[in-house]
C-alpha cells in the first residue's frame, strides 16, 4: 500500500470509527509522525504499556510515572524495563518495591539467594533425586542379575548401599 499523502511505502495503518462509520488511514512514517495525535510512530509500544493505558483511560486516572531513580548510577525504572539491565547494585534497593514480583517469577517463588547445598552433604531438597537415583541403580541391579552379570550386581549393591547410608 501507499501513504495517502505522499505515495511512499505506507508502513502505519490507523483504523478509526467516528458516527458508526469506519475510517481507514494508510500513511508513511513521516507522514504520521506529522499528524496529531499519532505520537511517534515509529517506535512499538509494548502491549503491557497499552493495556494499562486503556485501562486507566476508561478508570479516569490519570498514569503516574514511575520517578524513582537511583541514586548511585542515575538509572530510572524506564530505562531499566528498556533495557532489561540495572546499573549498580543500590538498584535492588531502589527499585525492591518494583523487582520483587520479576524475581519471585524468576525463581519460582523465592526472593532472596539461599545457595546450593553439596549433594554429599545430604541435604532434605535433595532426598528426591537421591531417590530417583537409587531407584536407577536398583533397575539396573535387576537387569545385571538377570543377564548374569554378577560382577556388575555386586558394584551396584555396593552403590545402592552408600546411597541409602549416606
Amino acid at each position: 500500500m501507499k501513504c495517502e499523502n505522499c505515495n511512499n511505502p505506507a508502513t502505519v495503518h490507523l483504523t478509526e470509527i467516528k458516527a458508526g462509520k469506519k475510517i481507514e488511514k494508510h500513511l508513511c512514517e513521516s507522514c504520521a509522525a506529522a499528524l496529531e495525535g499519532i505520537g511517534n510512530a515509529k517506535g512499538h509500544t509494548p502491549i503491557n504499556e497499552l493495556l494499562t493505558n486503556f485501562v486507566m483511560a476508561q478508570s479516569g486516572g490519570a498514569l503516574k510515572e514511575q520517578t524513582s531513580t537511583c541514586e548511585t548510577c542515575g538509572i530510572t525504572w524506564a530505562e531499566f524495563r528498556q533495557s532489561g539491565v540495572l546499573g549498580c547494585a543500590n538498584d535492588y534497593r531502589t527499585f525492591e518495591k518494583e523487582l520483587a514480583p520479576l524475581i519471585q517469577r524468576a525463581h519460582e517463588g523465592a526472593t532472596h539467594h539461599v545457595g546450593k547445598v553439596p549433594t554429599r552433604r545430604g541435604s532434605t531438597t535433595l532426598a528426591p533425586k537421591r531417590r530417583v537415583d537409587t531407584d536407577k541403580l536398583k533397575k539396573d541391579l535387576q537387569r545385571a542379575i538377570e543377564a548374569e552379570d554378577y560382577e556388575r550386581a555386586a558394584k551396584l549393591r555396593d552403590q545402592i548401599r552408600t546411597a541409602e547410608n549416606a
